[in-house]
């Protein structure tokens, strides 16, 4: 009887320990933040610097009602939240902040009525919660200016806004902050002062500007991350504007979640001196970052410019987006088969039906957040192909770049197909379009006619 005691009495033990141990990794490697990439949408397309509390409420209302079931989660506030007489056109040198004791903005009270007093932006995250959703909020890099002229205090420090303020940097679009010098004693604890701030309003993202391009900040990006982790919230750091330098990925891959690849996206095909960046201009660089998306960190090809673009957008005239249905359906192929995050920025309230479905295909979305090792296996001026792995089935996003239809012919052995690891170029595979939840069946490659402009998306599965 004792033996036997003895001998549960070891087992019980070594169960504990094995249970201890489980524990213990759970608690040493806490799940992946922005696992997949994140799905929401951002105010700038639709209102720039002009949206209100109630604007934002309208658009999660119809967030969670239109987009939630299918995986969208984040509703972000862009620029200029703090101020009190916002433009149409933004960054104006008479705007009138909202700021606390501490050289920090908070959110403009005749705008936000919830925010008095001193709740800050913590009620409309909580309505945002109650609805399932996250919340986020875009800043600037930096200390505002008028906090360094006043000398304020930095919130729990020994140290005032002089200690941390580089006077002689001044983002290139925005009159608003100095940037943050990391060799003076109170830079990090001023971004400690205002992350802790947004986690006790229970801030889920924060999209910080004038950091990643014009020019890389690799210092501040640095102290944001490391006063975020102080918080022990977990709240996605998206790093903006673009193009961000390819030669900093592994630093941005440690210290962010998503950074911007390229200048603001608009709705229009190629650039134009009005606008910086169209869809068209996107296939370039995209392709320099083809592969390099993992969990938890994620290269930005931008918002999606879609649907209504107003009442105040960020840039030009309100308008419908002025992207054709191929060129809008592009737009969402390319992004989904590069695994960029997808933050759609046109007036939730006044969706229609083919945008709603363009942001609503299940089986598109599911290329964005579960496949991987993406690819640019064929180029060749006019047609561009990419692919993509899900550990069952290749898919592969066929794009016509040009301004004609374009006939398409490619093979398996056109796209590097391996068949999970076995060279077979001219079996017989399943085919799926995507866009059309269409079998087509067997095939030995994909022959197509594509729209100017256009694009089609396919699973292709090895016959067993």
């Amino acid at each position: 009887m004792r033996s036997r005691l003895m001998v549960c009495g070891v087992v019980f033990a070594a169960l504990l320990l094995c249970a201890l141990a489980k524990t213990g990794a759970a608690a040493n490697n806490p799940p992946i933040l922005a696992a997949t990439p994140p799905m929401g949408w951002n105010s700038w397309d639709g209102y720039g610097t002009t949206i209100t509390e109630d604007q934002v409420k309208a658009t999660a209302d119809a967030f969670a009602k239109n987009l939630k079931p299918f995986g969208w989660q984040y509703v972000v506030v862009d620029a200029e939240w703090f101020v009190t007489n916002p433009t149409a056109e933004g960054n104006s040198k008479s705007s009138q902040y909202s700021m606390d004791a501490y050289g920090r903005y908070t959110p403009a009270a005749n705008r936000f009525p919830s925010s008095v007093p001193g709740a800050g932006f913590k009620p409309l995250a909580d309505y945002l919660h109650s609805l399932g959703l996250k919340f986020g909020i875009h800043i600037l890099r930096g200390i505002p200016k008028k906090a360094v002229e006043a000398n304020l205090p930095i919130a729990n420090s020994s140290y005032h806004a002089s200690d941390a303020a580089d006077t002689g940097d001044t983002c290139p679009w925005n009159p608003d902050n100095y940037g943050i010098d990391a060799s003076k004693p109170g830079g990090q604890a001023y971004y400690d002062s205002i992350a802790a701030l947004y986690a006790s309003w229970g801030i889920d993202f924060l999209k910080v500007d004038c950091i990643s391009s014009h020019p890389y900040r690799g210092d501040e990006i640095r102290m944001l991350s490391a006063a975020i982790a102080k918080t022990g919230r977990p709240i996605v750091l998206s790093l903006s504007p673009g193009p961000a330098p390819i030669e900093k990925y592994f630093e941005l891959r440690e210290y962010a979640q998503m950074w911007r690849i390229s200048n603001d996206i608009w709705d229009l095909w190629h650039s134009t001196s009005d606008y910086p960046q169209g869809v068209g201009d996107q296939f370039a660089t995209a392709a320099k970052w083809a592969g390099l998306a993992q969990p938890g960190h994620w290269p930005d090809a931008d918002m999606l410019p879609l649907g209504e673009l107003g009442p105040a957008p960020g840039w030009g005239a309100p308008r419908t987006t002025r992207l054709t249905h191929d060129e809008q359906r592009t737009l969402i192929t390319l992004w989904s088969i590069f695994h960029s995050p997808l933050i759609v920025g046109g007036d939730l309230t006044k969706m229609d039906d083919w945008t709603l479905s363009l942001l609503t295909n299940p089986e598109v979305l599911a290329v964005d957040q579960h496949a991987w090792d993406s690819r640019v296996p064929f180029d060749d001026g006019k047609i561009t192909a990419w692919t993509a792995d899900s550990g069952v089935a290749y898919y592969i996003a066929v794009f016509n770049r040009t301004d004609t239809a374009q006939d398409v012919d490619l093979t398996w052995q056109d796209l590097k197909l391996t068949w999970r690891g076995r060279n077979r170029p001219h079996s017989n595979a399943m085919v799926r379009d995507l866009w059309q939840h269409d079998d087509i069946g067997p095939a030995v490659g994909l022959r197509l006619r594509l729209p100017a402009h256009g694009c089609a998306l396919y699973e292709v599965r090895a016959q067993k």
